[in-house]
């Protein structure tokens, strides 16, 4: 191991080594003083963040090129960060107001967010599917944290169980492509194919398989039905973290893998994106419109909002595809951001034993709290694709891009879509502002903080999105 090794991997060690000394220094933390553990666990976070930025503009490989260190993993990096410190700030009076607080759950957090970092960093397929389980293991504990409660209990097996199978299609898919090709690095793969030296055949179905795989962790249509019983069972502060960084992990994955390895199948594989884009999106946009609880209506929008994200991976140009994932990227930062911010809302109204989840709930929320209306009404304008917020930004990037790569009905079926989206996220505001209720609205400064944040963020940013679109593009640009 050199020092370019470790310079390569230096923020996702860090982290990693911070989460395993948390859990021995959480054993010598009384139960009462939980807060110190999520404190710690936010320093490290900010630490590492810290390390992010002195990388900003380097570029390295290390380990024999399996990982590497470049603006795309850069960009992602920050974003995976910036949604563990939002996942501790929405959780650490979830935790306490639910009576499920332990210190475990700050660690299990960090190390997730230590497997999304090493997704975004690999460039060999033996180390995406590391910190593919890195990323999903302890999600996997966190979905079932509500302990006894049955129906957490139930989020965690059904995440488990069908988390696990999806995995054997990325290791039968990966081992299909080290079949055809001999080799599972990236740039090994890529010269194997232009080489003449890869069976074409088996390397199509292996990416296949590895598509599948991924598409479970995104929640494409058809290897969606998991979310929306996880998210409804889940502790709503483990929901939101999964929701926003898991999903976008999944996306990096997904980007790095079929950008850098796989460039000779864009053609072939773009049919099957494009159907798998609009599936999701009909599917999810669909099914929310009957949901009358808000954590099984927002994980079918989740649902949604990843079809609306693979768009970006449809185009097969190279040139247009360069715009294409810039945007995807793009939409990804304005999904967390406004994904965090309405779970953060639903957290504020959530009661013991699973009140305040219903719609209904939400009645006269517009007049007991305004501010908290008026930033739920951001970020379902925002999730609908409307002014003025970071959500038709990103969008009008999407469209644009696709119809560039002459992908009209795709383009035709997000703005149907977004459409049909309109009714139920609309709905929640109408439900705030013109129904009589007292709702119960919890004061926890933590999270009405992370809610004001992601409010002024998703306003902000749709008002100067040129900057965070350049950024996304230079992150592109290094990737291809």
């Amino acid at each position: 191991m050199t020092q370019i090794d470790i310079n390569t991997i230096l923020p996702v060690i860090t982290l990693a080594v911070w989460a395993c000394v948390l859990l021995l220094v959480d054993l010598f933390i009384p139960r009462e003083r939980k807060w110190l553990t999520a404190l710690l666990a936010a320093a490290g976070l900010a630490l590492t963040t810290g390390l992010c930025l002195t990388q900003l503009g380097s570029q390295s490989v290390g380990f024999g090129g399996m990982v590497v260190l470049d603006g795309f993993s850069n960009f992602l990096n920050l974003l995976f960060l910036l949604t563990g410190l939002f996942g501790i700030a929405v959780a650490y009076g979830y935790l306490s107001r639910m009576k499920i607080e332990r210190g475990e759950y700050y660690v299990l957090m960090l190390l997730s967010v230590t497997g999304m970092m090493l997704m975004s960093q690999a460039t060999d397929l033996i180390i995406t599917f590391l910190a593919l389980e890195l990323l999903s293991i302890p999600l996997y504990v966190l979905a079932a944290f509500a302990f006894p409660r049955t129906e957490s209990e139930e989020a965690g097996i059904k995440y488990f169980l069908l988390g696990s199978f999806a995995t054997g299609f990325v290791v039968y898919g990966i081992a299909l492509v080290f079949g055809a090709t001999g080799t599972t690095d990236f740039d090994g793969i890529v010269a194997a194919v232009t080489g003449g030296a890869a069976n074409a055949t088996l390397l199509l179905i292996g990416a296949a398989l590895i598509l599948v795989g991924f598409g479970f962790k995104v929640a494409l249509v058809p290897f969606h039905m998991w979310t929306p019983d996880v998210y409804q069972g889940a502790p709503t502060s483990v929901t939101a973290f999964m929701a926003a960084g898991a999903k976008a992990a999944g996306f990096a994955a997904l980007l790095r893998v079929f950008a850098t390895a796989f460039p000779s199948l864009a053609i072939d594989l773009m049919p099957v994106m494009a159907v798998l884009s609009a599936l999701t999106m009909i599917v999810g946009n669909i099914i929310a419109v009957a949901q009358t609880d808000i954590k099984r209506m927002l994980a079918y929008s989740s649902i949604a909002q990843a079809g609306y994200i693979l768009m970006a991976f449809v185009p097969a140009d190279p040139a247009v595809r360069l715009v294409s994932v810039a945007a995807g990227l793009f939409y990804l930062v304005a999904y967390t951001i406004t994904s965090f911010g309405s779970w953060g809302v639903v957290i504020a109204l959530e009661q013991a034993e699973g009140k305040g989840l219903a719609i209904a709930d939400y009645a006269g929320l517009g007049r007991k709290n305004p501010l908290l209306a008026a930033a739920m009404t951001i970020f379902m304008l925002s999730l609908t694709g409307l002014p003025p917020t970071l959500g038709l930004i990103g969008k009008l990037y999407l469209f644009r891009a696709v119809m560039e790569g002459g992908i009209y009905w795709l383009a035709l079926i997000g703005v149907l879509t977004s459409l049909i989206s309109a009714y139920y996220y609309l709905r929640v505001v109408v439900t705030m502002y013109m129904k009589d209720g007292s709702p119960k609205v919890t004061r926890e400064g933590w999270l009405e903080f992370t809610i004001a944040a992601c409010a002024v963020l998703t306003v902000a940013f749709s008002i100067i999105p040129q900057s965070l679109f350049a950024w996304a593009s230079q992150a592109v640009l290094k990737l291809f």
